[in-house]
């Protein structure tokens, strides 16, 4: 199944669907573990320098985000920020690098917060550095 969202974003260079509460948002390429397909999500992102900041929050649900895991067993993709195409590897951040991130990643979407309480998982933040 496509995510309207995703398909508005490709179509408009993304012109639309690139924001959510002011929050940026880029497209994230990543490849089943299973599956082996090409997948697409929209999430949100920081700028920390030549990185990319993103959080594996799904909403504060029990579960991970399908795509954290996918980045674990293919950490090399792309993404999506506009009409620009940039190659990527994925790690998770270490919890000192989360610690130094998670008030920036609060003031960019404080919804974050509001997430982490609702569950018990420690959320994980994962950088995108280029490849």
């Amino acid at each position: 199944m496509i995510n309207g969202n995703v398909v508005l974003y490709r179509r408009t260079g993304g012109r639309l669907a690139n924001t959510v509460k002011g929050a940026p948002v880029l497209l994230l390429n990543h490849v089943g573990r299973k599956s082996g397909k090409q997948r697409t999500a929209p999430v949100l992102y920081l700028r920390n320098g030549d990185e990319i900041v993103i959080v594996a929050s799904r909403g504060g649900s029990d579960a991970m985000p399908g795509w954290f895991f996918n980045l674990q067993a293919n950490p090399t993709t792309d993404v999506q920020i506009g009409t620009e195409r940039l190659r990527v590897t994925a790690r998770q951040a270490t919890p000192e690098e989360k610690a130094e991130l998670w008030p920036r990643l609060l003031e960019m979407y404080p919804d974050y917060g509001v997430y982490q309480s609702r569950t018990a998982r420690d959320i994980p933040v994962v950088i995108l550095s280029p490849a």
